[in-house]
């Protein structure tokens, strides 16, 4: 490894047994089109082990708490899933912040269970899915929430979801093709409903390299102008104003095009841990390692997430810890992404 110790992941996934529990009453056995997979504080700090990750900052995938119908009900969720999160960086010191789940699509609950994982438990921000049940980011009657979340300066996660009236493709997972289309919707609804400009104090964190954005940013924008008579330039303007993360992104195809587009100060590390396995993070970890110029990795590992997250950078976390068993996996999974690059023999 380089020097990727200290990185701070803002993409990694919790799944408490209550949780799992929940999901499975409903019949949700799965996510994007893969089984539920396992999940302990103690195997997310032998991940963060393994990649030289001091922090996490965890967060609840897909389906969120939204998938009960009843506002009471997914309220309940949430706010049992946020009072489970704010007791990890207690028990771990250093090694997690969280960020908290809100009942979307029910606009009153998610506001008042903003305010209180922020005011009152400490939530280093708070998950948002490109779209709930169909309602996506950006639609009418959220702009209570956004206020909330404006006054407090808060982060926002936006992490992608199945997309709404698709049938599924055999063989195509959604989280494979339709997860990227579905964060791309969201920023693109974002900017396009004024929501970034209205409230210019909240950092959204686009996951997966904000999908197709950056590499369709230029087209994005042209058929926004269009549609909405706006500077294709001002309209750029503001799909800058994301952050990234790099969860399943740092490859030699698509991280030169994030970096190029985003700007500086913008990019989190992050490995989408457990749903995407070890070896996948490892191989997009070494990416990162093996991708960019120190000042640039230093800055994507923790740098970055520092300055977005004062408190993380305020108490620093133990050091990830090292063995030999833990370097020779990271030296296959840097020997694998070697193998398999474009003109390597």
């Amino acid at each position: 490894m380089t020097c990727s110790a200290r990185r701070i992941d803002v993409h990694q996934h919790l799944l408490p047994p209550f949780y799992r529990d929940a999901l499975a009453k409903a019949g949700i056995t799965g996510a994007g089109g893969r089984a539920l997979p396992d999940w302990s504080p103690e195997a997310a700090l032998e991940l963060m082990d393994l990649l030289g990750t001091a922090t996490a900052v965890v967060s609840v995938s897909t389906p969120g708490a939204g998938f009960l119908p009843d506002p009471a009900e997914a309220a309940g969720l949430a706010r049992r899933l946020n009072d489970f999160a704010a007791l990890l960086p207690a028990e771990h010191p250093g090694r997690f912040g969280w960020f908290a789940t809100l009942p979307m699509p029910h606009t009153a609950a998610s506001t008042a269970e903003a305010e209180r994982a922020l005011d009152e438990l400490g939530a280093d921000g708070v998950t948002l899915l490109a779209n709930h049940q169909g309602a996506y980011l950006g639609a009418d009657g959220q702009d209570t929430l956004w206020r909330t979340l404006n006054d407090r300066s808060a982060v926002v996660f936006v992490h992608p979801a199945d997309l709404p009236g698709t049938p599924a493709v055999d063989g195509v997972p959604s989280f494979a093709a339709d997860f990227l289309l579905d964060t791309t919707r969201a920023a693109y609804l974002l900017v396009r409903g004024g929501v970034v400009r209205r409230h210019p104090d909240i950092r959204f964190v686009l996951s997966h390299a904000g999908g197709f954005l950056p590499y369709a940013s230029h087209r994005l924008a042209v058929t926004l102008a269009a549609d909405t008579g706006r500077s294709p330039l001002d309209i750029l303007d503001d799909f800058r104003t994301f952050y990234f993360d790099t969860a399943l992104s740092a490859s030699p195809a698509a991280l030169p095009t994030l970096l190029a587009f985003a700007r500086p100060g913008r990019v989190l590390f992050g490995s989408d841990w457990p749903f995407a396995p070890a070896p996948a993070a490892q191989y997009f970890a070494t990416g990162l390692d093996t991708g960019v110029t120190p000042p640039v990795l230093t800055a994507v590992n923790h740098a970055n997430a520092e300055a977005l997250f004062p408190r993380l950078g305020a108490t620093p976390a133990p050091a990830p810890r090292t063995g030999l068993r833990r370097a020779a996996r990271q030296a296959a999974a840097s020997l694998l992404f070697k193998l398999v690059q474009p003109g390597t023999d």
